[in-house]
C-alpha cells in the first residue's frame, strides 16, 4: 500500500524553518485549528494564525467564550495538544504543540499586531478577546 502524502511530508525545524515554509506561513491564508473536546474528539474550526518561529509560537486570536477556548481551558492543567493547518493547492503546512489561553493585555496586543500584519487588517475591538498561544514542537508540510 503506498504511503500517504502526510507520511512522506518533510518535517521542518520549528525554530528555523526553510525559507519556503516560512514564506508560506506569511502569505494570507485561512487556516484551521484543531482542539480536543472533553470527550477526546477533534473540534476543527477556521481561524487566522500567525507563526513566530523566533519564539517557537503560533497565535490565534479568539473570543474568550468560544468553543476552541473552552476546549483548551478544559484540558488538564489548562493546556491542550492542538494543531493549526493551512493549505493552497498542493502546498500545505501544519504546526503542532501545546496551547494555553492568554488573557493579559500585552499578549492580546502582540497577537492582534501580528494578525494585522499577516492578514492586512486590524481586528475590530473586542473586550472579550484572548489569545490561544501554541508552544510549537512539530512542523510538517510541503510549501
Amino acid at each position: 500500500m503506498p504511503a500517504t502524502p502526510a507520511a512522506n511530508a518533510p518535517a521542518h525545524d520549528v525554530l528555523n524553518p526553510t525559507p519556503a515554509y516560512l514564506a508560506f506561513w506569511r502569505e494570507r491564508h485561512l487556516c484551521t485549528l484543531t482542539t480536543p473536546r472533553p470527550d477526546g474528539s477533534p473540534h476543527v474550526v477556521p481561524v487566522g494564525v500567525t507563526y513566530d518561529p523566533e519564539a517557537g509560537l503560533a497565535r490565534v486570536i479568539s473570543n474568550r467564550h468560544s468553543k476552541k477556548v473552552r476546549n483548551v481551558l478544559a484540558a488538564p492543567d489548562g493546556t491542550a495538544r492542538v494543531a493549526v493547518c493551512q493549505m493552497e493547492g498542493r502546498r500545505w503546512a501544519t504546526l503542532e504543540g501545546r496551547a494555553v489561553v492568554r488573557t493579559d493585555a500585552a499578549s492580546v496586543a502582540e497577537a492582534e499586531a501580528r494578525y494585522a500584519e499577516r492578514y492586512g487588517r486590524t481586528p475590530s475591538p473586542n473586550p472579550d478577546r484572548v489569545v490561544v498561544e501554541i508552544t510549537l514542537d512539530r512542523a510538517i508540510g510541503r510549501a
